[in-house]
């Protein structure tokens, strides 16, 4: 058994995590933690989920639980989720990190603490998503330099950075496959005369609105026909289960940094 606290854990999404770990085999939600201060403190994280008492109390110290879980899984804030992966290093505990938003600074350091204990971060946990990852690797790879290339992104209201982790990832799939700069060739947004495209061009477009949970598309837009790929996210419950998949596979692993492509398998796959 496989023993898994979650951060964040009154937030929408770490309510469906909390579900995710409840409805699954093999693993059980040992801790749950939220800001301190947070209302939810001392309340049961079960009940708080809706789905009934389960005796795991939300607390606001994650060092005080380390002894009770195995690994963490953070979709909070950068600055949290550095702290809690701080937290976690100096307790040997695995953590899954699903935190969009990390600057170049935040990003190293979560990989030098990753030194120290084995973590799986990825933008999105998503099983469709990584298959789409690897369906964009193909196209680009056959399209070459024939297509121009524009990902367009959207997601609720309350989501705070733009564009997506996942927008960034599709690009940086996109761009690593064409040989390309993801930093020289991103066009993020544009107004204003412009002028004309340039073909090594990545652009990005972002919408935010209502309840959108995630939409991404990616247009390779040729001469005479261009072919979109999709990919709709329904419901948060895909990331979340994703994510305590993710905790299930890591629960064995050595220090490092790791990815759902190398949970799904999909890292050493050809894609054309």
């Amino acid at each position: 058994m496989i023993n898994i606290a979650v951060t964040g854990a009154a937030g929408r999404m770490g309510k469906t995590l909390i579900q995710a770990i409840l409805e699954t085999q093999g693993v059980t939600l040992s801790a749950a933690v939220e800001q301190p201060g947070h209302p939810s403190i001392g309340s049961d994280a079960g009940e708080m989920a809706g789905l009934g008492r389960i005796g795991v109390p939300v607390v606001e110290d994650l060092a005080a639980v380390a002894p009770h879980f195995d690994v963490l899984i953070d979709f909070t804030v950068p600055a949290a989720t550095l702290a809690n992966l701080k937290v976690c290093a100096a307790h040997g505990k695995r953590m899954v990190i699903g935190t969009t938003g990390l600057n170049e600074l935040q990003q190293a350091q979560m990989q030098a603490l990753a030194m120290q204990v084995a973590v799986v971060a990825a933008p999105n946990y998503s099983v469709g998503v990584n298959a789409t990852f690897k369906l964009l690797e193909m196209a680009a790879g056959i399209f070459g330099d024939d297509v121009d290339i524009e990902i367009i992104e959207a997601h609720h209201r309350h989501k705070v950075d733009a564009p997506s982790g996942t927008a960034i990832r599709m690009g940086e799939v996109i761009a690593n496959r064409l040989g390309r700069d993801l930093s020289e060739v991103a066009s993020y947004g544009r107004e204003g005369i412009t002028g004309e495209r340039h073909r090594q061009t990545i652009g990005f477009s972002t919408v935010r609105g209502g309840d959108i949970v995630g939409e991404h598309t990616v247009i390779f837009a040729g001469a005479g026909e261009r072919l979109e790929i999709t990919h709709r996210a329904h419901s948060r419950s895909n990331f979340a289960e994703g994510a305590v998949r993710a905790a299930r596979w890591l629960a064995d692993k050595g220090a490092g940094v790791f990815d759902m492509q190398d949970v799904l398998g999909l890292r050493g796959q050809k894609s054309d």
